[in-house]
């Protein structure tokens, strides 16, 4: 450990250690007091985010010859292990309902985080290829730990084995690049990129591999097929956790591969990228239109999104007419990054909603929010936002999220990707007012079209209130303010991102 900052890997020493602790807990808690373990969970994550302040604070250093690299961009997504707390506040009522064993729930939601923090502090393939595998192995296990629920065992089958067969592609990739480089850090393979000539074939078909590794952790078209039945099979938080934690590291991870070690070969991957990123946006909110189950709607919704950020990623490389030269685009980085925040906050407050209703109703199904309003005004209000907010209207912070992505598209070449992101963001508002209409305009259900639960009917009279759980009030409370503060005010979310972007922008020269 010889010249090396050990202080720098205090937050991912933190997070190691919380996981294994909530796990021995689990062992001498009685189930009285399992709740105990999300609040020691949340503990950890707090400790985290404060000591990477302290350690990491204006800091850029890199550890083991850039097989680990502190910055500010490896900063900005240490803080987005609080929207993994939330998914683990915001579990405590389902997990208590539905899960048998709360330790390994809590436990392997950290060792997760801990994976996304690792990925996005990589300078290196193998350390971030680790990083995702831990991410995704956690991942496994929390898809299917609902073992009594036939779907939840279907859907954990498909995603252990279309997850181990793209794994095994893009570990395939990098050592292709790696007979081709000599190299697997970011800066060696730039390097290579760099140099006159075409590339080697190799390096080609491996860099083309790694990307279609990606593209099934993001769920990008054509790789997204995995997308439905999982989100729909999960349990509902790790569903909401599916579509924001593990977007936001696999994003991180490309953010910083294709910023810092494939910017010189822009003109050959920005126009297939643009291609990706048409096919998803398009796909994602034309099937999202045909759902009935929310899970499922969402989950399409969620591929639609993916469309908007590869429009960021593919506008990173900037080649102006009549010039060879690559520039580098920050306001490109930064889009995906503002989108990245907006849609967490959207998304997680909508599916905490799903969660409650789930809770209460055991349904997934599109009509069941028949009448929400009249059963619970808050929990229709903050629904109606995030939905809004996922469409891009003005006033909430998807519309100025997608204004600085779609905005950057254009700068770079792509104004016709631009102006059919808007055009498919414009058909997302359909699906999303169907189910503002079940919430606002339809009558809730009465005598035998009461929701149910299993086999008991509920009572009509039952059916007319909707009781949300204190913890789940203040989580609501709290995205509620976020969807609408930063529509209004986004500034500081943005200049605080800038900083962290000009960290990629320096490494990219």
């Amino acid at each position: 450990m010889s010249g090396v900052n050990v202080n720098l890997l205090t937050p991912e020493f933190i997070l190691a250690g919380m996981g294994l602790l909530v796990l021995s807990a689990d062992l001498v808690l009685p189930q009285a007091r399992k709740h105990w373990l999300a609040w020691l969970g949340v503990a950890g994550l707090i400790a985290a985010v404060g000591t990477a302040l302290i350690y990491r604070w204006d800091r850029v250093e890199e550890l083991y010859g850039g097989v680990f690299i502190a910055d500010r961009f490896s900063l900005f997504f240490v803080f987005l292990v609080i929207i993994g707390g939330a998914i683990i506040i915001s579990s405590i009522d389902y997990v208590k309902q539905h899960i048998r064993h709360p330790g390994e729930y809590y436990g392997l939601i950290i060792f997760s985080i801990l994976g996304m923090v690792l990925m996005a502090s990589a300078g290196e393939l193998l350390t971030a290829y680790v990083a995702l595998e831990l991410l995704s192995f956690s991942l496994y296990v929390l898809v299917s730990l609902r073992k009594s629920d036939s779907r939840t065992n279907e859907s954990g089958v498909k995603y252990i084995l279309l997850g181990a067969f793209s794994s095994a592609i893009m570990l395939y990739g990098i050592s292709m690049v790696w007979g081709a480089t000599g190299t697997t850090f970011y800066s060696g393979i730039a390097e290579v990129l760099a140099q006159p000539g075409d590339p080697d074939i190799t390096l080609i078909v491996g860099l083309g591999l790694i990307v279609a590794g990606l593209g099934f952790k993001v769920a990008a078209v054509p790789f997204h097929m995995w997308v439905p039945d999982v989100y729909e099979g999960a349990p509902t938080p790790i569903t909401a956790y599916l579509a924001i934690g593990s977007k936001a590291a696999a994003f991180a991870f490309i953010l910083r591969f294709f910023s810092e070690g494939l910017l010189p070969a822009a003109a050959d991957w920005r126009v297939l990228l643009a291609v990706m990123a048409t096919a998803t946006m398009v796909l994602g909110n034309l099937v999202a239109m045909a759902q009935d189950n929310i899970k499922r709607l969402l989950a399409y919704s969620s591929i639609g999104q993916v469309g908007y950020l590869l429009l960021g990623v593919a506008s990173l490389g900037i080649i102006r007419p009549g010039s060879d030269v690559v520039e580098y685009s920050t306001r490109a980085s930064t889009g995906v990054m503002v989108h990245l925040v907006g849609y967490a906050i959207a998304n997680l407050a909508a599916f905490l909603v799903v969660t409650v209703v789930y809770n209460r109703t055991g349904s997934d199904k599109i009509s069941d929010y028949r009448g929400l309003a009249s059963k619970s005004p808050f929990l229709a209000m903050v629904m109606a936002a995030a939905l809004f907010s996922l469409a891009g209207l003005p006033f909430f912070v998807g519309f100025v999220t997608k204004f600085y992505l779609f905005t950057a598209g254009a700068e770079a070449g792509f104004l016709w990707l631009s102006g059919l992101a808007m055009a498919a963001s414009l058909v997302s508002l359909y699906y999303y007012l169907r189910i503002i209409q079940r919430i606002y305009v339809d009558a809730p259900p009465e005598g035998d079209d009461a929701a149910r639960t299993g086999d008991v009917a509920i009572s009509a009279v039952e059916a007319t209130a909707i009781t949300i759980p204190r913890v789940s009030w203040g989580m609501l409370g709290i995205l509620l303010a976020g969807i609408l503060l930063v529509g209004v005010w986004p500034t500081r979310l943005v200049e605080a991102i800038e900083t962290a972007t000009a960290a990629l922008s320096a490494a990219a020269g």
